[in-house]
């Protein structure tokens, strides 16, 4: 009779462990934040050691920047969604336009995925340190570049979509 411990182990590429350590740096990133969170829970989520984070991530901090990176191409990758969903005539009944989509698909992101608004919340509270807040700023302005590329909106209704955001963003949490 054979069992799991007679079975090889399936040797995973270092690109596909480099995606799961993301995804799991996100979860718990969002919970503990940069400083809060201990490198070995991310480990341990994925299965590996915590040397082996490392040879992927030369630091913590390294981990945390990819982390952001993954949430804000979430946001992003949600936006372009939904204006294309609109364009399409795919949008949900009673959208007005783009941004209205837009707008929508971002309440519905962070309804179905905490984490991401979470890890929003803890990049700003990291943004003591100068390279995370160099990401956070030059991220979060691309957001809003894509906002008003994909929904053509006045600058007005662009910071007033964002204004808006934020303040869901804070009750949210």
């Amino acid at each position: 009779m054979s069992t799991a411990s007679d079975q090889p182990r399936r040797r995973v590429p270092a690109a596909e462990r480099r995606e799961e350590l993301i995804a799991a740096a996100v979860h718990e990133f969002a919970h503990g934040g940069l400083h809060g969170t201990a490198v070995e829970r991310i480990a341990r989520r994925v299965g590996v050691a915590q040397p082996y984070v490392f040879s992927l991530f030369p630091t913590k901090l390294d981990l945390f920047l990819a982390a952001l990176e993954r949430s804000f191409e979430t946001v992003a990758d949600t936006f372009a969604r939904a204006a294309a969903d609109f364009l399409d005539g795919r949008a949900p009944a009673g959208c007005e336009d783009a941004l209205d989509a837009m707008g929508r698909a971002y309440k519905q992101l962070l309804m179905s995925d905490r984490d991401h608004l979470m890890l929003q919340h803890q990049s700003y509270a990291a943004c003591d340190d100068e390279v995370v807040r160099a990401l956070v700023r030059r991220r979060y302005a691309e957001l809003v570049d894509l906002a008003r590329e994909l929904s053509d909106a006045e600058p007005e209704r662009i910071d007033d979509f964002f204004r808006h955001g934020m303040a869901l963003n804070v009750a949210a949490a």
